[in-house]
Parts: structure tokens; sequence; C-alpha cells
């Protein structure tokens, strides 16, 4: 158990894939979770598969409407009293070129992907600087490295999570709270398919990269331990993650590269 034993865990994207398996994954290493995601029916189907099920709670919270934020922490705070690590694991992906895509969709993305983030973040930071310890994790992509064809709003996105973690990591260095940017690759979960396209409508394919790629438990597993041992900053993934490790040493090879990539 280590690490988590004993812990308050808040996951954000809690209902389904990534978040869903994290959730199993640190209830198994002990730790207390607060799930969030916008479908109360699908976090309580969570909690109850998870281990010692009456440990955790479920808060319902939409990161697009800034104002349930406040709320969803109070609830948390009256159960347990603080939170001891915040995974930041909501988001949304799209599918769609920058000429088509829509700005409401990028506007969508954004507000999902980064603001709500940093809003919930910005929620919950005070308590544990007023505690000395904690620590923030940000579930973020490959796409916060990178960029690749039809994910302008995504990556874009998660450009800006990554810079923004890193300046709060330098910030919050020495008040005890730690900052983690993990970079999942490709994850066979259902993303793609609710990834919006360039008119907002979800995409409602799996990609062909999704399907063949590690599965939410695999992750999950190493997510963990990557978190336990506090990184400051990790790609999991398959041979994809090559891809953003030599990307600045072969900037030409990749742009070369990048322009052919199927992208699905």
């Amino acid at each position: 158990m280590g690490h988590f034993s004993g812990k308050v865990v808040w996951i954000t994207g809690a209902s389904a894939g990534i978040g869903e398996a994290l959730a199993y994954e640190l209830a198994r290493r002990g730790a207390s979770l607060v799930l969030s995601a916008r479908r109360e029916p699908l976090l309580e189907r969570v909690r109850e598969r998870s281990d010692r099920a009456g440990d955790h709670m479920v808060v319902p919270l939409d990161l697009s409407e800034e104002q349930t934020i406040a709320q969803a922490h109070a609830r948390v705070l009256e159960r347990f009293g603080h939170v001891d690590i915040l995974i930041n694991n909501s988001g949304i992906s799209q599918r769609g070129t920058v000429v088509e895509t829509q700005i409401e969709v990028d506007r969508r993305i954004m507000e999902v992907n980064y603001i709500g983030t940093v809003a919930l973040t910005k929620a919950v930071l005070p308590s544990m600087l007023a505690r000395g310890q904690g620590q923030i994790v940000v579930i973020s992509s490959l796409m916060g490295k990178i960029g690749t064809p039809l994910r302008s709003a995504y990556a874009a996105s998660k450009h800006a999570l990554q810079g923004f973690f890193d300046c709060l990591r330098a910030e919050v260095h020495d008040q005890g709270v730690h900052v983690s940017v993990i970079s999942p690759g490709y994850v066979h979960t259902e993303i793609t398919k609710n990834a919006l396209t360039a008119d907002g409508s979800a995409y409602d394919r799996v990609g062909d990269a999704q399907s063949k790629a590690m599965s939410p438990e695999q992750f999950a597993t190493r997510c963990a331990d990557a978190i336990a041992r506090r990184v400051n900053d990790k790609m999991i993934g398959g041979p994809e993650v090559w891809a953003a490790r030599l990307a600045p040493f072969f900037p030409r090879v990749y742009d070369f590269l990048v322009r052919r990539v199927k992208s699905t």
C-alpha cells in the first residue's frame, strides 16, 4: 500500500477509462477516494466496485461550471477534512482540422481541459499549503509535448497544462506540495470515441491506435507507481513515447513524419 495508505485522493474523470482504472488501483493500495465526473450513477458504480466501497465518496462535478467547484470542495472537506492527493484527470479530446473546427469547440475543450483543471487546483491548493503537505497530479497527454493533425485544440490545452503546472511546481517546491505531470500515450479507452469533431458532435469511433494500446489497468499501475515516487514529469505509453522524446533533437525528421501520420 505504501504511499497511498490512509490518504484522501480526489480523482476527476473517475467514471470511466483512466480515471476508473486509477480508482480501483488506488483503492487497492489503501486510499480513500473522492470520485468526480458529471454522471453520478457511473461514479456510484465505480465506488461500489472499489475495495472498501464505504470509505469512498461520490461528488458529481462539471469542470466547465466553475461555480460548482467550491461547493464540491466544501463537501469533500466536510467528509474528510483535507485532500492529500488531487488527480486532475478530466478531459475531452478532439478530431478536426483547424480550418473546419468551430471556435466554440476550441473554447469548450479549453474550458474543461485547462480552465476547469486550473480552477479546481486553485480551490484545493490553499488547504494543502496551510497543512504544508499535498500532491497535485495532472493527467496530461503526449499531446502536451508534441502536436499531430486533427488535435489542435486538444494539444493546445495540454501544452497549457504543462506550462501552468511546471510553474506551480517551482512556486510550491519549498512549501511541502509536490506537482506531478503524467503524460499518457495511447491507452485503450473511449477518449477517441467521445472526442469532439469540428462541429462539436462526438467522433463516435475508437481510433486504430487506441484499439491496439495498453489497457487502462496497465496504465493505472504504472501511473500509481509514478505518483508514489513523486515524479515531476513522466510519459507513459508504448513506442509513441519515443516520438515525444526524440522530437526536440530531430525536429526536421519529426516534422516530416508527423505530416504523414494517420490521425484517427
